[in-house]
């Protein structure tokens, strides 16, 4: 059974900063490519087929969008919730959930 995808204030507000920045720095494909992986990612996600990697913190979980970008969600009964695109090269410190 599929899983609700609801995505934090938080989490749209990062996934445009990084769709802004590839857009500006990098081409149509690089963005393209960006928004492919995070359908697929959250597609296994919302199916069930994968629990991806503890983040730290209890009942959330991370997975790696690209070597740059790093996807936050909990999953809370029947729905997933996308927290936040976390940018890899940043002090971890500042990962906040």
């Amino acid at each position: 059974m599929e899983k609700e995808i609801i995505w934090s204030p938080t989490a749209i507000k990062s996934f445009s900063k990084v769709i802004d920045y590839l857009q500006m720095a990098w081409t149509n494909q690089e963005v393209f490519k960006f928004v492919s992986k995070t359908e697929k990612v959250l597609s296994l996600i919302a199916s069930n087929k994968v629990k991806f990697r503890s983040a730290g913190v209890r009942d959330l979980r991370e997975v790696l969008i690209t070597k740059h970008n790093l996807l936050i969600y909990r999953i809370k009964h029947n729905r997933i919730e996308i927290l936040r695109f976390y940018d890899t090269r940043q002090n971890p410190k500042k990962k906040k959930f």
